[in-house]
């Protein structure tokens, strides 16, 4: 009875992390001029978009983990929803900007931050089923690195205080 209310547990604690996770890295990018050029901008101000963002992630939790040939394809599929979520939250922040987002009373923005949130949502929801299979295929190790990646947003070995 313990153990399947600690896999129920565990399985809703790895969801919420992933979430938070997730809407850190959205959140921490939902300024509407994150995906636009950067011409009215100072040169030391540069802002990346979703797509380079996400490759950015890719490439740190590939070298973080150390991906076995039996786990590529499993890889494959959640670094895939992870670029399609990327390319669609580009492209509604361009559509933003085109109807001139910045222009936007105190309703209509907060509308505007109900879509972004709907549309993280949508996205986590297409996340979760391709995390949970590659999850599963991890090894303890990678379980852990992974765990801890999703517990502080760093990368790395840590050393505990």
């Amino acid at each position: 009875m313990k153990r399947k209310a600690y896999q129920v547990v565990f399985k809703a604690t790895l969801v919420v992390m992933m979430v938070a996770f997730l809407s850190t890295i959205f959140f921490a990018n939902a300024d509407l001029s994150f995906a636009a050029a950067s011409k009215k901008k100072s040169s030391t101000v540069v802002r990346t978009s979703a797509v380079e963002y996400t490759e950015a992630q890719i490439k740190q939790l590939q070298a973080e983990l150390n991906i076995t040939k039996d786990q590529e394809e499993l890889w494959t599929n959640l670094t895939q929803v992870m670029r399609d979520n990327a390319k669609e939250m580009d492209a509604f922040f361009t559509k933003a900007r085109a109807e001139n987002a910045k222009n936007m009373n105190a309703v209509e923005r907060m509308k505007f931050q109900s879509q972004i949130t709907e549309t993280q949502s949508a996205q986590l929801n297409r996340l979760i089923p391709p995390f949970e299979a590659f999850y599963a295929s991890l090894s303890d190790e990678q379980k852990k690195s992974t765990d801890m990646i999703f517990r502080t947003g760093k990368y790395g070995k840590h050393k505990r205080k």
